[in-house]
């Protein structure tokens, strides 16, 4: 059986309908800012603390809108998945980097995607966002 890492990852949006990816130090795949719950922690809770220390944006876990519950290749881990629970953000919204985060991109859905992003993006979080699951 392949090993599992739970994370909560949330999708930000700019007021240019941007989506919010992040890369972390050591890594070269963008994601969705987010990571594992601590201990006692909900999915929503740990979202909300993750996105506050990565790109410095404080959602209240109450506020966050559950999206889906997918899992996927994790992208900085060979041969292990990730089951990601996965929010949006209400709002607009400017960040940066923190923690972790080496480098912020705002993608434009519209456009041709970068060939550099997590598997769980690619094969879940964008369908859904286009409408195409």
């Amino acid at each position: 059986m392949t090993p599992r890492i739970v994370v909560s990852a949330v999708c930000v949006f700019d007021d240019a309908g941007r989506l919010l990816t992040v890369r972390k130090r050591g890594t070269d795949k963008f994601m969705h800012p987010g990571g594992k719950p601590e201990q006692g922690e909900t999915a929503a809770q740990a979202a909300s603390r993750e996105l506050l220390e990565e790109v410095g944006i404080a959602v209240p876990p109450e506020h966050l809108r559950l999206m889906g519950v997918w899992i996927a290749a994790a992208a900085n881990e060979a041969a292990t998945d990730i089951e990601a629970t996965v929010y949006t953000a209400p709002g607009v919204w400017s960040a940066h980097p923190s923690a972790e985060i080496a480098e912020i991109r705002w993608l434009d859905l519209t456009a041709e995607l970068p060939q550099d992003l997590a598997p769980l993006l690619t094969d879940h979080i964008l369908p859904a966002l286009y409408g195409t699951t």
